[in-house]
């Protein structure tokens, strides 16, 4: 099983390229970034989290951009977004990012997804809430035809365009890891999917999730299609990570906490580098 870390990096936290430098030197197979590209001031929508929504969340940096610098500070650690709320992104600018992140990197970018929980959010980028779901999957279809074809063109319900040329091409397909869930979570893993990326597991739904696993690898082999499994804020604890292995986890994700400034995150990246090993 790999270790690996993913945080909100926060214009008051750690700076990026010290943090991409210090999860490579700690020996870590990867570095996630989570997304936002803000927070609507209403507070509607209620975090699933609890009732305090953290300022992390309206403090990040743009992932893709963030991650294109950290690149070119490291040279071995997969980057990766975990996850990327690609409906508020138009496909033919995110599919370009996410090309030249990859590219920047030397083919080391994986693209973790969600549809996200704000419906504020989605609205203010014209996105539709009660059709979310939908809108995701027909987004990732229409970017990885630009990805992988000369002149694509798309005519779907949310996504449409003509025949566009469209370069860089990543060095690869990236990796899309389908974050969420839910009971219908693993149809979209084996759809639209490369792995499978789901939110801090408790030690007490172990069990169910191994479950969910072995039905997932079961499904995937009918079809003849490698999937992967990570799991986003995995328990720091001994015992959970041999859980982890047991059920058949690919790779775990230690979520950094959003420190002020960049000592007590070394210091929290040293503890869990040593739990690693």
């Amino acid at each position: 099983m790999e270790f690996g870390v993913v945080t909100f990096l926060t214009d008051y936290g750690i700076a990026p390229l010290e943090l991409g430098r210090a999860v490579e030197q700690r020996g870590f197979g990867s570095l996630f970034l989570t997304e936002h590209t803000h927070i609507p001031t209403s507070r509607r929508s209620p975090w699933p989290g609890g009732a305090q929504l953290p300022r992390k969340y309206w403090h990040t940096y743009d992932p893709f951009v963030a991650l294109g610098a950290i690149a070119a500070v490291t040279e071995r650690i997969a980057l990766g977004t975990g996850v990327s709320l690609i409906n508020q992104h138009h496909p033919i600018t995110l599919a370009k990012a996410v090309a030249s992140v990859d590219r920047l990197s030397g083919g080391r970018f994986e693209l973790g997804v969600g549809p996200g929980w704000n419906v504020e959010e989605m609205a203010n980028h014209g996105a539709n809430p009660k059709r979310r779901t939908a809108e995701m999957l027909e987004r990732l279809d229409a970017m990885r035809l630009i990805w992988t074809q000369d002149e694509p063109e798309f005519h779907g319900e949310f996504v449409d365009f003509d025949p566009i040329w469209s370069w860089p091409k990543p060095l690869r397909v990236p990796p899309v890891l389908i974050g969420g869930g839910g009971p219908t979570v693993l149809d979209r893993v084996l759809s639209h999917g490369d792995g499978w990326i789901p939110l801090r597991i408790p030690l007490s739904g172990l069990d169910e999730f191994g479950r969910r696993i072995a039905e997932l690898r079961e499904r995937a082999a009918k079809i003849d299609k490698p999937v992967t499994v990570t799991v986003y804020g995995a328990a720091p604890k001994p015992a959970a990570l041999e859980s982890y292995a047991a059920a058949g986890v690919d790779r775990v994700l230690f979520e950094l906490q959003d420190h002020e400034g960049a000592k007590e995150t070394l210091t929290e990246l040293d503890a869990l580098a040593e739990l690693a090993r």
